[in-house]
């Protein structure tokens, strides 16, 4: 059981690590070279209210699993790194959330009403949170691996 629970909170962290890997590093540049804000903004929500469905069921996931793996060792005996880990990962969630209640909203908002200025701003805001998640995560992977 242990072992599953491991693949499955190994799978909620790739999901939602590897998609904004690919989107910030990957996806974004090659729309800004391609697309006037116009089409790209418009591409961009939908490709973002897709990967947010991922990320919700990701965090669902690390929880629950999160949680159960904890569960298996008394508090005193699991490693330092473990509880660092899931300290940043409830950062992570948190950040998640206001990217997806404040700076989500208002793009969304924005595109909508066609106010590319805008959404350009709030666009960026939500990369620059994305790029902090990003690194916060491999934070936690680096305590868990690194810190016993």
């Amino acid at each position: 059981m242990r072992n599953l629970m491991l693949l499955l909170h190994l799978a909620g962290a790739i999901f939602w690590m590897g998609g904004m890997a690919f989107a910030v590093m990957n996806l974004r540049p090659a729309l800004h070279e391609l697309q006037q804000p116009p089409v790209r903004l418009p591409l961009v929500v939908g490709v973002l209210r897709r990967f947010f469905v991922v990320v919700m069921a990701s965090i669902a996931l690390l929880l629950l699993t999160g949680v159960g793996l904890l569960q298996q060792v008394p508090g005193a005996q699991a490693p330092r790194g473990w509880h660092a880990m899931a300290g940043i990962g409830i950062v992570m969630m948190l950040l998640f959330g206001h990217i997806y209640f404040a700076p989500w909203r208002r793009l969304r908002r924005a595109v909508a009403a066609q106010d590319w200025p805008e959404a350009g701003r709030r666009m960026n805001q939500i990369v620059l949170l994305v790029k902090v998640n990003l690194g916060l995560g491999w934070l936690a992977i680096a305590a868990v691996l690194l810190w016993r």
